[in-house]
C-alpha cells in the first residue's frame, strides 16, 4: 500500500511542498490522455485517504469517485489534458508529458500560486514541470501523493469519456473508457471512425487505410 516514505525522503532534502503527478489514457484507441496532480496535508490527511489511496487501477469506479470527492475537500488538485490531435501530432508519450506539465501548472489556478518543490511522477520518465521531477516506477502504489493524483486524472478522464459517449453511444465509452475492447471494436466496423479516435494509433490507422 503507498505511504509518505517518499515524500519523506524529498522533504528531508529539503523540497517543502511535494506533489504526486500520474496519468490516465494512454492506452486507449479514442479520448484525450489527461493527468492528474496532487498535493497532500500530510499532517492532517483523513483516515480515509491515507488508508484507502491506491493504484486506480486496483480500485472500483464507485470507490474511486468517493475518493475523488474526498480530494476535492481535502487536497490540492490540478489536471492536465493533451487532446486527440496533439496526441496525433506529438505522439501519446509527449502528450502524456504535456498533460503533467499542464496538471502541475494547474496547482497555481484561481490565483493561489501554489507550485510544488518537487514533483513525485509515476512511471521512469521525468516530464518538463514547474518542478524539479523525480520519476518513480510503479509510484501509484507506492506514494500516497502519485495514488492521489491517479485518482484525479482517472476519475476526470473517465467522466469525459461518458460524456463524450452521450453523443456516440454506439462505442460504449462510458464503460470502456475508449479501449479497444470488443464492442468498441465491433462499432468501428460498423460506424467507423469519430473525430475523437487516435488517428495514429494503429488500429485505428488500419481501419482508415481500408475504407480510403
Amino acid at each position: 500500500m503507498p505511504d509518505f516514505s517518499l515524500e519523506n525522503t524529498v522533504i528531508d532534502e529539503g523540497y517543502a511542498i511535494v506533489c504526486g503527478v500520474d496519468e490516465a489514457g494512454r492506452g486507449p484507441w479514442a479520448g484525450p490522455v489527461v493527468a492528474g496532480a496532487a498535493i497532500l496535508d500530510m499532517a492532517s490527511l483523513p483516515e480515509a485517504l491515507k488508508y484507502g489511496l491506491d493504484d486506480s487501477k486496483k480500485l472500483t469506479g464507485a470507490k474511486r469517485e468517493t475518493l475523488f470527492g474526498l480530494l476535492e475537500q481535502h487536497a490540492r488538485t490540478g489536471v492536465g489534458i493533451a487532446s486527440v490531435d496533439e496526441i496525433d501530432t506529438v505522439n501519446i508519450l509527449q502528450a502524456t508529458m504535456l498533460a503533467m506539465g499542464r496538471a502541475v501548472s494547474d496547482l497555481s489556478r484561481a490565483g493561489l500560486g501554489i507550485v510544488p518543490d518537487m514533483a513525485l511522477v509515476d512511471g521512469n520518465r521525468e516530464p518538463a514541470l514547474d518542478c524539479p521531477a523525480r520519476a518513480i516506477v510503479k509510484g501509484d502504489g507506492r506514494s500516497l501523493s502519485i495514488a492521489a493524483a491517479s485518482i484525479v486524472a482517472k476519475v476526470t478522464r473517465d467522466r469525459m469519456m461518458a460524456e463524450l459517449a452521450l453523443a456516440h453511444p454506439q462505442y460504449g465509452w462510458q464503460n470502456n473508457a475508449g479501449y479497444g475492447t470488443a464492442q468498441h471494436r465491433a462499432a468501428l466496423d460498423e460506424f467507423g471512425v469519430t473525430p475523437h479516435h487516435r488517428r495514429s494509433f494503429k488500429p485505428i490507422a488500419r481501419i482508415l487505410r481500408s475504407t480510403s
